[in-house]
Order: C-alpha cells, then structure tokens, then sequence
C-alpha cells in the first residue's frame, strides 16, 4: 500500500506498477525484470529489489528512471539484496542480503540511505519488518523478534520465536505483513522445505521420480551421454556431486568449495562451475575423474556464472555482473584463459547457451522491460531474434538443434528453429505442461533435457508449501511474547 492507501503497488510483466484502490488502470513506474520485494515511503519514494544478483533501487511513486541504493559486496559472496522495508524516519532501510547457503544462512541489515553505512542485525533470517521497538523476521518457517532501535541501527538481546507456521517461499519471502502500529497479517501453512528430488518429466508434464535420496538440489545438468547428472547440493557451503541414474549411486565431487552453476564439458570429461569460496563468484574447472576443488579460470571482483560450453570445447560462455553495469554476457578460451565482451548493454543478460552447432546462443535480456528469450548469431552483431512472447527465462536447447526450450512461469514452453546461413525463424512458442518445479533465475536454468528431447530433468520440492486460503489477523502479538523480549532503552 501507497502511505495514504490510496494505492497498491505490485510487480507484474517485468515492471513495477501501482493501480489506485479505487479502481482504474494499473500505471508503470519503472522496469523491473523479476521483483523481490519493495516498501513505499511517505517521502514518495518505493524502495524495491527489482531483479535477482543485484542490489536494491529507488524510483519516485509518480516513475521515473530507479537509481540505485545498496551494491553488492562480491568480495563477501553476496548475490542478492532483497525484501527491503523502509524504517520509520525513512532516513534507513532493512533487507536481506543473500550469500551461501539457504535464506535461513541470509542477513539482515540496516542501512543508511545517505552514507551506505550497513549494521548486520541478524545473521541467519530473511524478510525483516520493523514492528516499534522490535526487528521481526523470518527463519524456518516460524516468525522471530528481537529488541531493535531503529535510530542507532543495533539489534539487541536474543532473538525468540514469536509465531510458527507462516509459508515461507524458497526465494526468501515470508508470507507476513506488517503495518506501521504493528498490526500483522500472514498466511498459516507448511513451511517449504528445502529437501527436493529429482524427477524426470514427459513432455506432457508427467513426472517419475529419480531414485537420488531427497536433498537440497539445485541446477541439474545432464552429462553429454544422459547417464550422469552434475548438480549443486545447496548448504553453508554448497558443492557439486555426481549422480549415476542407472546404479543410482550419488558422489561428492567438490569439497566446501562454495561451487555452484555447474556444466558439463562437451566430452563429459570436466566441469565449469562458478565459486565464492574465497571472495566473489569466479569460473572454475575440475576432472570429473577427480574430485577435489577444482582449478581456478578467473580471478575478478565481479560475480561470474558459468554458462554453456561450445560443442568443440573451446570457449564457454558466462555471465558476469558489474557493480553499476549489470549483468553481462562474456566468453572465455579455457585452454589459455583469455576473456572477450559478447553483449554488453545496459540490459540484463544471463543465462547463455550455445546451440548443438555452435553458431547460436540462446540467452535472456530485459531489454523489452521484462525478461524474455532471445537467440543471436554468435559471430557479428546480426541474426538476433526474440523467442518468447510473453516473458521467458531458462532457456535450454534440444541436442538436435531443432528445439529451444525455455520457461514461462510454471510452463515449460517450445519453440521449433530453423536456421540457414545468418537466418534463424523461429515458431510460434507451444506449451508443453503447467506444473510447479522449482524454478531457476536469469542467470542459470534449474532443469535440463535428455537426449532424445522428450524428458526433462526437473527439481521437485520433497514438500510443498501448504498453505491455507485464510488470513491470521494479529495485534499485540509481538509485546505478548513474554518476558524475555526486553524493548530497547
């Protein structure tokens, strides 16, 4: 809601928008490829995350051009700032800042809009809200208090549970609001778990589940030949492991590397995978015949993610994101190491994959103010064409070349390509199935395609979120937790 709650404001279409609450149609204020949160200010300005990998923005409540507020610190491993909520003076503001591991491992930070100074509040929760006197956030599933004075930006005392079972989403969000007098509404239901299974889907959305034991799965790839799996086990420090699907049999491949975004070699004798274990997301290398940490590729301050490798070896393409340039598509010879600019625009790029033959990425840009699927020419600037029609993200290409796959919100989507020369058409997009997998993000797609293109390997959550169709009204709830909730002094 707007201050006067005259308005609501919202994310839809890869934009921020506002409708008035007594009806009309809805306005844009600026882009914003994939929301993550926002808080409207008395001062007339929304604070908001308007894209995953990046840091939050402000942008007028009338619209206008964002202007950023907090960057990223690549160095710590951060890849998300999101859920921000505006402190009373509006001088500050709360947000989770991502790192490794779960939205349970997050922080929580206040800031000073005018310094940037940051205070860590928490360390191990996600989506704060202020209540007076208190700092209320979310961590498992169960909602957390502890004594706050939002002037001096210091948290104080130990944290205690204050309500369990409020949903809360993979992405960090907790299904909780609260007002300024602290009152609280949320939505009762089972907390998602972050223990998911692989699963195999047909192409008409029909799911058989893989015999890997239930873990925190993240961004499966299959190997060149369709037997193996390289995927991220999602923890405090994530790795990457093997799992053979006809024994059944799941191996560590890196050990407390920070590894993730991982991808197969063409001859499926080595790996890339990005890591932050010792400052910000970098390119790596290992032999899969050979665990370990892996070799290093790159060495930059700017987050890096491992994107597709061409068919010959020798070059594979990555995104890499700049503090104030965004996220960028670049490719690298691994053999000698030498980087060169694919794309580099004002848009946000991500999740690149070259084409069965080579000629071709299929990648996706915000340039048309949301996310949607393009393929371009590899070499030269000519032979680009948008795939999606109705946003897009994850793209991934069938290994004959004839099909790009790509996601649109829950829908797996397909489009049949034909290419000659420079020339590339590509059909009208067909919906294969409608089904809830967990979902990737513009940098990197969370499922994969064997062989024969007509099964998908997708991440299941091992529990849905069940939540109830009833709002939980609630006042005082913060001050009736008992005594040992102390309020600042």
């Amino acid at each position: 809601f707007s201050p006067d709650s005259r308005w609501i404001g919202f994310f839809a279409d890869g934009q921020l928008k506002k409708i008035s609450t007594s009806g009309g149609l809805p306005m844009t204020l600026c882009a914003a490829p994939v929301g993550a949160g926002a808080s409207w200010g008395a001062n007339g300005m929304i604070v908001f995350a308007g894209t995953t990998g990046a840091g939050l923005s402000r942008v007028s409540d009338a619209g206008g051009k964002p202007e950023p507020v907090t960057q990223l610190d690549a160095q710590k491993g951060e890849f998300s700032h999101r859920w921000p909520e505006w402190l009373p003076d509006e001088r500050a503001v709360l947000y989770t800042v991502g790192t490794t591991g779960s939205w349970d491992d997050a922080q929580i930070v206040g800031q000073s809009v005018a310094s940037g100074e940051r205070s860590v509040l928490v360390r191990g929760g996600t989506n704060p809200h202020y209540v007076p006197g208190y700092l209320v956030y979310s961590r498992g599933g169960a909602i957390m208090a502890v004594p706050f004075d939002a002037a001096r930006l210091t948290a104080t005392g130990t944290p205690v549970r204050v309500l369990d079972n409020v949903v809360q989403s993979f992405d960090g969000a907790a299904q909780l609001s609260v007002s300024r007098s602290g009152i609280a509404v949320y939505v009762a239901g089972v907390f998602e778990s972050d223990q998911r299974t692989l699963a195999t889907v047909d192409r008409g959305g029909a799911a058989t589940p893989l015999a890997a034991p239930p873990r925190p799965y993240a961004t499966p790839h299959l190997s060149p030949d369709g037997r193996r799996v390289l995927v991220t086990i999602e923890q405090a420090m994530s790795d990457l492991w093997v799992y053979e699907i006809a024994p059944g049999t799941l191996t560590q491949l890196t050990f407390d590397s920070g590894a993730r975004f991982p991808v197969w070699s063409p001859d499926g004798q080595r790996a890339a995978f990005s890591s932050n274990k010792t400052g910000a997301l970098n390119l790596f290398v290992i032999d899969v015949a050979r665990p370990g940490t892996g070799e290093r590729l790159t060495s930059s301050d700017n987050l890096q993610i491992a994107g597709s490798w061409s068919s010959d070896g020798q070059t594979l393409a990555f995104v890499e994101q700049h503090p104030t340039q965004g996220r960028n598509i670049r490719l690298i010879a691994p053999n000698d190491r030498s980087t060169r600019a694919w794309l580099d625009s004002t848009f946000e790029e991500g999740a690149p994959r070259f084409s069965p033959d080579g000629r071709w990425l299929a990648y996706v840009s915000s340039e048309s103010g949301r996310h949607e699927v393009y393929i371009r020419l590899l070499a030269g600037s000519s032979g680009r064409q948008q795939v999606s029609n109705d946003g897009g993200t994850e793209p991934v290409w069938a290994r004959d070349g004839r099909e790009l796959f790509y996601r649109e919100g829950d829908k797996m989507m397909a489009v049949r390509v034909t290419s000659s020369g420079a020339n590339l058409q590509a059909a009208r997009p067909l919906t294969l199935f409608d089904g809830r997998f967990a979902k990737g993000s513009i940098d990197a797609a969370n499922y994969d395609v064997t062989p024969d293109g007509q099964r998908f390997l997708m991440v299941q959550s091992d529990q849905q979120s069940s939540g109830s169709t009833m709002f939980h009204v609630l006042t005082h709830w913060v001050a009736s937790a008992g005594s040992t909730l102390a309020p600042p002094r």
